[in-house]
């Protein structure tokens, strides 16, 4: 799959902006705050509906104006076209596929694979669970749409649960223990669900990510991921690992009306030979973990839904020493349609450019091809 063409309006500094693109490398030019970033984030806005950075839209809208509006032409087995409408006056977005309006985001998930780099990635590796959670279901999420549904209805319980908790230690009605169970039962058969295919994830991508890993600093370390949930959960008994854990917090839960048992408090450890990542890794082993979580997400996901996402990478190069620079590069020409921004031309000897290539200048808002 790729992206032929996008049209920015009213998007950051962007205030009309038209380009097409290669279907390899895309090389994207511009200084700080100049609006190179800003177009990998209309192109995530596009392939999922949600803003690269989990920026509020009403910051993404170009000073002085009330809207934005992005479009774009998919190329794959067939043609799409694709529009994002944000109302700043309405607080409204709106998502449009082939001219027509859908009403549920999770519809356009993986339909429209898309793996970025950004530098938030750091958070992956250096900041808490919930950041590790949120990579893990997005990169199941594009290669399962089933997951993605559990994963919404789990939400969705998590939140009438704690309702109910809080009322019942709000009220003291006991009466509200029959609605209790009920909606933990429900917890525990979505929530059992989670975690099979987090257990099955892990030790699938534990495979992609060894290789990534390698392509960057060869066979010199070795990466993995543990998953850390309910004390000796496995596949075939995560509902009653749950339900046992759960019985074992009851009074907890009551006491502080809230949800302390599930998938929603799991966390992923990373470590590099055997060595916990998040204590021992140095600088430069964090940001090789993050960039080899990208690839491998990138293949696992094409493995699994038989198409090739888009790669998005915003100012990686200049992070990284020539070698690791060079090793990616030579990775890079091989994953299909990419976009890199960088600062300036002066590492762009490191990507091997050829022709079929673009390179764009942004300045200011306004975007053009440099030949």
């Amino acid at each position: 799959m790729v992206l032929k063409q996008i049209e920015l309006q009213n998007f950051r500094l962007h205030k009309n902006t038209s380009l097409n693109f290669s279907d390899k490398l895309n090389l994207i030019i511009g200084g700080n705050g100049q609006g190179k970033t800003s177009i990998l984030e209309a192109i995530y806005y596009l392939c999922t509906t949600k803003n690269l950075n989990l920026a509020s839209e009403s910051d993404v809208v170009l000073f002085g104006e009330q809207n934005f509006d992005v479009r774009g032409n998919f190329a794959d087995l067939t043609t799409n076209q694709t529009r994002l409408f944000y109302d700043s006056l309405k607080n409204k977005k709106s998502f449009f596929l082939n001219e027509k309006q859908v009403s549920n985001s999770s519809e356009v998930i993986g339909k429209f694979p898309v793996v970025s780099l950004i530098q938030a990635d750091h958070a992956i590796t250096l900041g808490a669970p919930a950041d590790r959670r949120r990579f893990v279901d997005s990169v199941i999420s594009q290669a399962s749409h089933t997951y993605l549904e559990i994963l919404l209805e789990y939400n969705k319980i998590l939140r009438q649960r704690s309702s109910l908790l809080w009322r019942i230690k709000e009220t003291g009605d006991k009466g509200l223990f029959n609605q209790l169970e009920a909606w933990t039962e429900s917890l525990i058969g979505i929530g059992a669900e989670i975690i099979k295919h987090r257990i099955s994830f892990v030790n699938e991508f534990n495979e992609y990510l060894i290789q990534a890993y390698n392509q960057i600093v060869e066979d010199k370390e070795y990466p993995k991921i543990s998953y850390d949930s309910i004390p000796g959960v496995d596949e075939d008994d995560a509902a009653d690992k749950f339900r046992d854990e759960l019985n074992q917090y009851r009074e907890d839960e009551l006491r502080r009306a809230q949800n302390l048992v599930g998938p929603h408090r799991d966390d992923f450890i990373f470590y590099i030979n055997d060595l916990e990542l998040k204590r021992f890794g140095s600088q430069g082993q964090h940001k090789t973990f993050q960039i080899a979580l990208r690839f491998g997400q990138f293949f696992f996901i094409k493995d699994k839904i038989g198409r090739t996402p888009i790669f998005l990478m915003d100012d990686v190069f200049g992070e990284l020493d020539s070698y690791r620079a060079g090793r990616i590069s030579d990775h890079v020409s091989s994953i299909g349609q990419t976009f890199i921004t960088m600062t300036d031309l002066t590492r762009t000897e490191e990507l091997n450019l050829s022709n079929g290539n673009v390179l764009i200048q942004v300045d200011n808002g306004t975007a053009a091809y440099i030949q």
